[in-house]
């Protein structure tokens, strides 16, 4: 299902920096995300500053000459939010909007926006506003947020007590009410998980806007909402799926992408727990992104962290259909081949071919194409496992068409 957008978008500006670690190109790969994530929110993208630097300043994250530079050019194009590619500090956040005199964001800060739009349940939007509070509280100085005294305003302030210690309480209070509020949910979906039996559970795992959603909607029969933005999907989706004589279940996570807040990783953790507890992972990864490599590698760095890194997975190399290869003209001698220009060939002959052709598939879940391949492989991968679990069952099941339930 996709939805035509009709949003007034919010003029912003991009700043970045060029170091050691991260070299212009580097930067440039951020910076597309970063203005993929900005259109995702509600805002479109004027221009974009970048200054090369050993590191950040620690006063205004760049250096005091660009500063007057994005300051001259945001009064006088009507600019009304700068967003910064790294998590800025409580002190350059007030330095930099004491500076600019307009709205001032980092990725951290519009990633969890972004979550805090997309969350329809009310276990998203407590997670999200978990999230959200613990980034809030050591930013508090400065900012005067006037939060909603919601316990009333006599009595709330003890002696001699500022209006900033005021909100810091508050805002720890309600850190507090949320995480207990999670407590009682993780409860109930460890519940809902116990309730599933001891069927096989396949997670699809993956950067966001990969495909995962399309690839449940094709394989599931399922209606998981599909959109070209990133983190269109923030709650989990668990479906019972039936291949030929075999059933188990499918759940579609939410998608991880680079620098990633941690806030959100610890937030989103029971969401997690589908991918911890699942018996096979699907790695879906979008091929034709340029950058699908440190993808995969952000993935697994995830996967590392939340100690799933380990389970048995098959790649699944989606939208093969939108795959083009750079060409190089045969006459061209300058240009420097690279690994953006190898067909789909070359790259299965590369690491991809450690990975062993059970371990690999090449598929369009839009088109499905390669579509009986990919569920064939994991028909198979899914019965090696029932079979371990069941060793007395020989599947003597009526060969049933294919059928997919709520598994909620």
């Amino acid at each position: 299902m996709l939805e035509k957008d009709t949003r007034k978008l919010e003029r912003t500006v991009l700043v970045g920096i060029i170091t050691q670690s991260q070299p212009e190109e580097k930067l440039r790969e951020y910076l597309d995300e970063l203005q993929f994530l900005t259109y995702t929110a509600g805002g479109e993208v004027v221009k974009r500053f970048s200054q090369k630097m050993e590191r950040p300043n620690p006063k205004t994250f760049v250096g005091t000459g660009k500063m007057d530079e994005i300051h001259t050019y945001i009064k006088e194009h009507d600019i009304s939010t700068v967003i910064f590619d790294d998590e800025l500090s409580p002190s350059q956040q007030k330095n930099i909007s004491r500076d600019l005199n307009c709205k001032v964001l980092d990725r951290t800060n519009l990633i969890l926006d972004i979550f805090a739009q997309r969350a329809e349940t009310s276990y998203a939007r407590t997670q999200v506003e978990l999230a959200q509070c613990q980034y809030l509280l050591p930013r508090l100085s400065g900012m005067w947020t006037h939060l909603e005294r919601q316990k009333g305003g006599i009595g709330l302030r003890g002696p001699g007590e500022t209006e900033i210690e005021t909100d810091r309480r508050i805002v720890r209070d309600r850190i507090s009410l949320l995480k207990d509020k999670l407590k009682v949910i993780d409860k109930q979906m460890a519940v809902q998980r116990g309730n599933r039996g001891a069927m096989v559970r396949v997670a699809l795992v993956g950067y966001t806007n990969v495909g995962k959603s399309t690839l449940m909607n094709a394989i599931g029969k399922s209606d998981v909402f599909v959109e070209n933005k990133l983190f269109a999907t923030l709650d989990t989706t668990v479906r019972k799926v039936v291949i030929r004589n075999l059933p188990f279940l499918l759940s579609d996570t939410v998608g991880f992408i680079r620098k990633l807040p941690t806030q959100l990783v610890e937030s989103f953790k029971s969401t997690l727990d589908e991918v911890r507890e699942a018996d096979l992972l699907l790695h879906v990864v979008d091929i034709s992104h340029p950058d699908f490599e440190d993808h995969i590698e952000s993935v697994n760095q995830i996967l590392s962290e939340i100690k799933s890194q380990n389970k048995p997975t098959i790649m699944v190399f989606n939208k093969i259909d939108a795959y083009h290869p750079e060409v190089i003209e045969e006459d061209d001698l300058m240009t420097e081949k690279t690994t953006r220009h190898n067909t789909l060939d070359q790259w299965k002959a590369t690491w991809m071919a450690k990975l062993g052709a059970e371990n690999t598939l090449f598929i369009s879940a839009t088109n499905k194409e390669n579509f009986e391949e990919f569920r064939h492989r994991v028909y198979e991968a899914v019965r090696k496992i029932h079979i371990t679990r069941f060793p007395y069952n020989n599947f003597l099941y009526p060969d049933w068409e294919d059928t997919v339930e709520d598994a909620l």
